[in-house]
């Protein structure tokens, strides 16, 4: 349960497009010392700095983003879950536009790129919070819930109104061998039917076959169609590990998601923080309690 911080040992550029702006986006991941955490730097915006904290998620229509002292960075779940699942836990990201780039609309561009520059182990413990009483969000006939338990695990089930999805479940067991075999190269994916009203909103500007699965009335309109029969799902597990990242560590605990969303996954990562008699601190280093305060006060109600 219990492990050592890591970041990258070298550091490691890309470049790619936004999904929503459609705009050229330059990145660098560099190391960073412990207790850093996850860390975007606008050096567009003389060098901001936004850190990847549940209180810094500023909307989640579409994709999570963040914001700080009024700079923002959008569309960073699936490079937070290439982190989460790789163990990556601190990093900086200099990026020169406000959008992560969706590359192939999976995370499996980012595993690369923390592959090529290498994991280093760092000099302090990560600590981890343990779920130790049931949290839950529900809005209707949606529910994100976490369970006491004695490891980390998903289980998820999505139901679309559609002929390629209707109902499908996964029971994921989170480790770096699982996440790249089993969740890192899933796609986001869409609906041809939604693409001219998300134009006129101004998203999906950069979005194409290359970066997203694209539905249409009854079948896949990609080429090379799926990578898994069940891609979907496996494709909400991976935006649910990018956005429970927020929480700033790694949490133990079963999740059950019923078609949860970017929108629920950030009230559950505010509910679980503002309820400190939910969960424990394992591993923390120093005053258990004060740490314990400060991850509330960082994590206030969105």
């Amino acid at each position: 349960m219990i492990r050592l911080q890591r970041t990258i040992k070298n550091s490691i550029s890309c470049e790619g497009i936004g999904l929503h702006t459609g705009k050229p986006v330059r990145m660098k991941l560099n190391p960073a010392p412990t207790d850093t955490g996850v860390v975007f730097i606008r050096i567009d915006r003389a060098n901001a700095g936004i850190s990847a904290i549940g209180a810094n998620t500023a909307a989640t229509s579409y994709a999570t983003t963040l914001s700080q002292n009024g700079i923002t960075v959008s569309t960073v779940e699936h490079l937070l879950a290439a982190f989460s699942g790789l163990g990556i836990d601190n990093v900086f990201v200099e990026i020169d536009a406000a959008e992560v780039p969706i590359m192939d609309g999976s995370a499996a561009a980012f595993v690369r790129l923390i592959a090529e520059a290498g994991i280093q182990t760092q000099d302090a413990l990560q600590p981890v919070l343990k779920v130790v009483r049931p949290i839950f969000v529900r809005e209707g006939n949606k529910q994100l819930a976490i369970w006491p338990a004695e490891t980390s695990s998903i289980s998820y089930f999505i139901d679309f109104n559609h002929p390629m999805l209707k109902e499908q479940s996964l029971q994921y067991q989170p480790s770096e061998e699982s996440f790249l075999r089993e969740v890192s190269d899933a796609r986001t994916f869409g609906f041809l039917s939604d693409v001219q009203m998300l134009h006129a909103n101004g998203l999906a500007k950069g979005g194409s076959m290359d970066n997203a699965v694209i539905l249409g009335e009854d079948s896949v309109l990609n080429k090379d169609g799926l990578r898994y029969q069940d891609e979907f799902v496996r494709h909400k597990i991976l935006d649910l590990i990018g956005d429970l990242s927020l929480v700033g560590m790694p949490v133990i605990g079963h999740v059950v998601a019923h078609k949860s969303g970017h929108g629920m996954n950030a009230q559950m990562t505010s509910k679980l923080l503002s309820s400190p008699q939910s969960w424990v601190l394992v591993g923390a280093s120093g005053d258990t309690e004060t740490r314990r305060r400060e991850l509330q006060f960082q994590h206030a109600a969105l």
